[in-house]
């Protein structure tokens, strides 16, 4: 396989403040991460990080073999990260079909191929970005990153705030994405049971450093370190 991301002792934050110590790891091209750890272990800042968007103290981000530890982060993207917040970005004045036709950029994601993956958005093609659900918003946020046609998608807490229908509704999205699509990718998440499941490569994070790195389907059988890092337990409550 070949690689498409690699991260060498990787030391950022924000302002004078160093959040991530030392990060370093790999993803192959068509591989997907799960990106675990508990609130403020750093997820969200490695995800800035490799956007370009938190201060470097040390270390050296390379995307296809390429060294782009001091592009901004526009030229990141054009470079073919495509990045899907927390905040969604979407043009909320715009109809979902604009938001799409807005920022598409060549190549096999297009607004076609869009539709197929969500019928919903289809369905609400002439609504404002205002008009759509928590939801909906969601997939469009997604949809935008895809039609950019990126060589890797970061998403972080898709999943965040989103009814319990909509969240399956999504993960199934997702996995037909890095399953049957070939997508790579990088999903920030607390909950490691919503995503191990969809990914094949997971890493948790704790005090900006990097505790354990293996396959999701090993993570998923590893009862003490979810417990220990995840908050992740096998007890049954007390009756």
């Amino acid at each position: 396989m070949t690689e498409l991301l690699r991260l060498e002792g990787v030391s950022a934050g924000y302002g004078e403040g160093q959040v991530l110590s030392g990060v370093s790891l790999s993803l192959d091209e068509g591989q997907s991460l799960a990106l675990l750890g508990r609130n403020g272990t750093g997820k969200t800042t490695l995800i800035n990080t490799i956007v370009g968007v938190t201060r470097r103290f040390a270390g050296s981000i390379a995307l296809c073999g390429r060294d782009i530890t001091r592009l901004a982060p526009h030229q990141r993207a054009g470079a073919g990260i495509g990045w899907v917040p927390q905040e969604r970005n979407i043009f909320r004045s715009l109809t979902v079909e604009e938001n799409l036709t807005a920022v598409a950029r060549p190549g096999p994601w297009n607004v076609a191929r869009v539709w197929e993956m969500f019928p919903a958005l289809e369905r609400r093609r002439t609504n404002l970005g205002n008009q759509l659900s928590g939801g909906e918003q969601q997939m469009l946020a997604i949809a935008r990153a895809l039609v950019l046609n990126p060589k890797l998608i970061l998403l972080d807490e898709p999943t965040e705030g989103l009814a319990p229908i909509i969240v399956q509704e999504l993960l199934k999205i997702l996995a037909r994405l890095f399953r049957e699509e070939g997508v790579t990718g990088i999903i920030v998440e607390q909950h490691a049971q919503k995503i191990l499941a969809i990914t094949n490569k997971a890493i948790v994070l704790e005090r900006g450093s990097i505790v354990h790195a293996s396959s999701s389907e090993a993570l998923r059988d590893n009862r003490a370190i979810l417990e220990r890092y995840l908050g992740v337990s096998d007890r049954k409550p007390a009756r």
